[in-house]
């Protein structure tokens, strides 16, 4: 019996020791896989110097941040020659938190390395400003570099894809501008769009030539058109500097003005023969009144008419009615009453 116990007690102890040295070979196991994969991490960037610490690979792993991204971008900036110090510079904490804050890493540092290639001031607090407001920093940069050209009105919005101006003679005028703009980095946020721009733009072509007394003048010399809504400096409160506005294209569209004239002569004979006919339908309306009137005075002369017969038989009963004779002489009926022609009530 005690050797049965014996036995048994054995056989825990070897399965209890197989279970605690297949924990150790797994622990062993993983610790080597993930000792390995931030040593491939860390072993790049220690040879490039850009100074992200083993620590700092585990932190940002708990943290669920990309570390190979951050890595990457590191060793980017450190070869472009940025500035990586860990309290001035462009730190692997100031990496992580602009990440963590919704931000593209990659497109901020590609920014910042294409301005230090130009020449263009732009640190890393104000490039990643530009980038968590919603802005392409990137795009940005490389419009400032190179200078972009929109059209106005823009293609996709409109139907004649022109803009229409009529000058003070009343010939309309077609035309289609370009303008060549160039990003302002210090007025990019809260700076307004290209729309404001085109809006400003296609406004002020529309003004200057509505100011003009012929569109002669305007086909003579359309550089002074552009010129003039250059100059009145409608990049302001914008995100972008206004390089040039150029007039591409420039026709003749319909006489407007003599439209207009036409088709307030038009509106002024309808009104026109709207009163006439008030005033005929008013005619009418009177004269149909007095047909009335006449009516009505006509049948009260009929009605005063067929009593005179009833009045005379009661004037002779009466002997209140005294007729002249042929002779000289006045023949009475009622010696004490004299001629007298009524109805007697």
């Amino acid at each position: 019996m005690n050797s049965q116990l014996a036995q048994l007690d054995f056989g825990v102890d070897i399965t209890i020791g197989a279970v605690v040295i297949v924990l150790v070979l797994f622990a062993i196991v993983a610790g080597f896989a993930l000792l390995l994969h931030f040593s491939l991490l860390w072993i790049p960037a220690y040879m490039a110097s850009a100074d992200v610490s083993f620590v700092s690979l585990v932190g940002m792993s708990l943290r669920r941040v990309p570390t190979h991204m951050l890595v990457t971008a590191k060793i980017m900036a450190t070869q472009a020659g940025l500035n990586i110090n860990r309290k001035t510079g462009i730190s692997t904490e100031r990496l992580e938190a602009h990440f963590l804050a919704g931000g593209d890493v990659k497109n901020v540092l590609q920014a910042i390395i294409a301005a230090h290639r130009a020449g263009i001031d732009l640190d890393f607090d104000r490039a990643a400003a530009i980038n968590l407001a919603g802005r392409d920093v990137l795009d940005a940069v490389r419009t400032t570099v190179s200078p972009r050209v929109i059209d106005c009105p823009e293609l996709e919005q409109t139907e004649k894809n022109v803009l229409s101006a009529v000058a003070k003679n009343g010939i309309e005028l077609l035309i289609r501008v370009r303008v060549t703009i160039r990003t302002n980095l210090e007025q990019l946020i809260g700076g307004a769009t290209e729309k404001t721009i085109v809006a400003r733009v296609g406004h002020g072509i529309i003004s200057a030539v509505g100011s003009s007394l012929s569109h002669l003048d305007v086909l003579a010399t359309p550089d002074n058109i552009s010129a003039a809504v250059h100059s009145r400096g409608l990049d302001v409160n914008t995100a972008f500097e206004i390089v040039s506005i150029n007039i591409v294209s420039l026709e003749v569209g319909e006489n407007v003005g003599a439209r207009l004239q036409l088709a307030q002569a038009e509106a002024d004979t309808r009104m026109a023969l709207a009163e006439a006919e008030a005033r005929r339908a008013a005619a009418l309306a009177y004269h149909q009144e007095m047909i009335a009137e006449l009516t009505l005075q006509n049948a009260h002369l009929i009605l005063a008419e067929a009593k005179i017969p009833v009045a005379l038989a009661v004037a002779f009963r009466a002997g209140q009615l005294h007729v002249k004779s042929d002779g000289p002489t006045l023949v009475k009926f009622d010696d004490h009453r004299g001629f007298n022609f009524r109805i007697a009530k």
